[in-house]
């Protein structure tokens, strides 16, 4: 069986910096063998979070859309922003109501058995890895497996061409080596 990975940015921008990266790892993937699922989180609007609208209509349909891709694939790799330091609030809306029980359904089901490689790129000098801290937190306690190796960008309003390759032939370099081992690691994980 050939390892799934879904991919997409943490940002609903249009010429976002992570959205880049995230064609770059999507491509990256492919290249290593693994069937890919490119997203843009704008395709899947859903309102903020909240309980008592949670109680009234439910997981939103683009929540439920979202869910099935997450549970149709092995695998994650998300190229967030940060903002304050943190998960941007779009992100953190996706999770909170991917997380959420479905009927009989836990709210882990989406998150279970995945592993996710976590990328960050940023104008700032840091490249997103404080983000990438909290983001680590969050999706582990739900049971995803990080991958150790965490991917920043810093300076990333000038690391990418016009055409959206890397700058730096050493970045892509990276970014390859690191999406190989997951698809590799994923792939043994699904051929057991």
């Amino acid at each position: 069986m050939v390892a799934k990975v879904l991919v997409f940015a943490g940002s609903a921008r249009r010429d976002s910096l992570n959205k880049k990266l995230a064609q770059l790892a999507a491509d990256a993937a492919r290249q290593a063998g693994a069937e890919v699922t490119l997203i843009d989180l704008n395709d899947y609007p859903m309102p903020i979070y909240h309980g008592d609208e949670e109680a009234a209509t439910g997981i939103p349909d683009n929540g439920r859309k979202l869910k099935a891709l997450f549970k149709a694939h092995h695998a994650l790799i998300i190229a967030s922003p940060e903002n304050n330091s943190s998960i941007p609030s779009l992100l953190k809306n996706v999770i909170d109501w991917l997380s959420r029980p479905d009927g009989a359904e836990s709210g882990m089901v989406p998150f279970k058995d995945k592993t996710a490689l976590l990328l960050a790129a940023s104008p700032g000098p840091f490249g997103g890895v404080r983000g990438l801290n909290h983001l680590r937190d969050s999706i582990s306690r739900l049971g995803v497996l990080i991958w150790p190796d965490m991917m920043t960008v810093g300076n990333a309003d000038t690391s990418f061409t016009a055409d959206g390759a890397f700058v730096d032939g050493k970045q892509q370099v990276r970014l390859v080596k690191l999406t190989a081992s997951l698809v590799q690691l994923v792939n043994g994980r699904v051929s057991v």
